[in-house]
This record gives C-alpha cells, sequence and structure tokens, in this order.
C-alpha cells in the first residue's frame, strides 16, 4: 500500500474500536484497505504462478494434504514467527513487502491471513501489522507497534462454519471473521510483494526467517514438513528471482526467504 494512502486512511473517521487482550489494556484501530490498495491481485487469483511453477508475488512455502489434489477442509491451524526485518533503499523511490501466514490461496481464491507490513516509501521506511479476509477488504491495524527487529508471532485458526480467529503477538491483537466461501485447503508462510493496479516493487528486505511454523491438518499437528510441501520462488514472468526461499530446517519448523530483486 502507498505510504500516502495509508495516511490518508488514517485521518479518516474511525470504523471499528477493538481492546486490546495483553494487560496494558491499548486500543486499535482498524482501518479499511480499499480493494485499489488490497495486498493480492484480481478476485480468485490471490497467487499469480508463472509457467515454470515459480510465483510473480509470492515465497516461501505451503502445505497441503496433496499439492496435486488438495482435501477441502483439512486446514484447523497455522501458525509461525518471524523478526520483522529493516527494510532499505533499492532502485524504486516506494517499494513493498507484506510477511503473513494463513490458510487458503495456494490452490483456491480465498486467504485467510494475517502479518506485518514492511515499506520503503520517499527514503523511510514503514512498518504495520494488518489482516485480511480475502477476497474482502483488509484492515490496517492502527496503533499496533511494528518496528525493524521485532519478534512476532501469528496465528489463524479455523473455528468451523466459515469463522476464523486471526492472532498477532508483539503485543496482542485478535479478532473473529467470517468468510463462508473459504475451502481450508492449504496452510501458507509467504512473503509477498503487494498489489495495486499490478505487482509493486518488492521491498529489499534482506533476508527474513520464518520460525515455529505449525499447522495442523485433519486432526494431526506437525511442521510444515509433515505435509506434502511446496517452496515457492518470487520471479518476474521472464525469470528474473526476486526473493528466494531456503531450504527447510531439519524439523521443517523454519525456513528463510531471501530478497534479490524488486
Amino acid at each position: 500500500m502507498k505510504k500516502s494512502l495509508v495516511m490518508s486512511l488514517l485521518l479518516l473517521a474511525v470504523t471499528n474500536w477493538l481492546t486490546d487482550s495483553s494487560p496494558a489494556g491499548n486500543q486499535y484501530v482498524l482501518v479499511p484497505i480499499p480493494a485499489s490498495a488490497g495486498h493480492h491481485a484480481v478476485q480468485g487469483k490471490p497467487r499469480l504462478r508463472n509457467a515454470n511453477g515459480t510465483s510473480q508475488n509470492w515465497s516461501g512455502y505451503a502445505a497441503e494434504t496433496s499439492l496435486s489434489s488438495p482435501q477441502d477442509g483439512a486446514v484447523t491451524d497455522v501458525k509461525g514467527s518471524w523478526i520483522v526485518p529493516a527494510v532499505t533503499a533499492s532502485s524504486s523511490s516506494k517499494t513493498y513487502s507484506s510477511a503473513w501466514l494463513g490458510i487458503d490461496g495456494y490452490s483456491d481464491g480465498t486467504v485467510e491471513q494475517i502479518g506485518t507490513e514492511q515499506d520503503w516509501s520517499n527514503g523511510q521506511a514503514v512498518y504495520y501489522a494488518w489482516f485480511e479476509m480475502y477476497p474482502k477488504f483488509g484492515y490496517l491495524i492502527s496503533g499496533f507497534p511494528v518496528n525493524p527487529r521485532d519478534s512476532i508471532a501469528c496465528e489463524v485458526q479455523s473455528n468451523g462454519n466459515g469463522s476464523y480467529t486471526l492472532t498477532i503477538r508483539n503485543a496482542t491483537f485478535s479478532i473473529t471473521q467470517r468468510l463462508k466461501r473459504a475451502l481450508n485447503q492449504s496452510a501458507e508462510w509467504v512473503m509477498e510483494a503487494p498489489y495495486s493496479g499490478g505487482i509493486l516493487p518488492l521491498a529489499d528486505f534482506g533476508t527474513i526467517t520464518f520460525s515455529n511454523c505449525g499447522a495442523t491438518l485433519n486432526g494431526v499437528t506437525g511442521s510444515i514438513s509433515t505435509w506434502p510441501h511446496d517452496a515457492i520462488t518470487m520471479a518476474t514472468a521472464g525469470g528474473t528471482v526476486k526473493a528466494q526461499p531456503s531450504a527447510l530446517s531439519a524439523g521443517g519448523t523454519s525456513f528463510s526467504v531471501t530478497w534479490h530483486h524488486e
């Protein structure tokens, strides 16, 4: 999302207040992110695939019961953590990156997700937390603390009947949302190049490490390597690598993504 748009949204009337569940009792403001400035592309295609199996906007890992024929209703929980990377300037004056985990999107048309944004805009870094029940509008969680080197932990839980609880911890924010059309096919841990009329230039985040990655599929809780999984490389349609995931750790609970190109 463009910084000017973020600031404009923050100056608009607040649409929803929620009370923080942390002892401090801070309050956060949910600021709607318009579809024109959302994290994904056109409806029905949250992940833009290339012919060679890479993605134009995702880098990370996805796990399913079967990569070729995933089971509906399999995924009930996804969790993980990361250290917020300090973004730096690259060729473009405005660049963008979204770190998130969630359910769906790898092989279907919805995503139930929560994460952090790390952008570079006109000489300075911009950080914030957000969640999205795509294809519904996403929300910026104004007032939630996100800074470089912060430790962030997230979880998305399916409660059944299209209900999901999304949680992010640095402080703590948790919310329950509904998306009845979601299929619960896949679990993802992703660094994404956001979309606004086209895929935006990817911010130079250096390397980000996703840790403590786990999910529950068909009642079995395990790491990414417990199930069939795909390592997703972000690349342009012409094949230029933009972000590359590492191999999984020995236990399958962690990996890193390294920036290569806008």
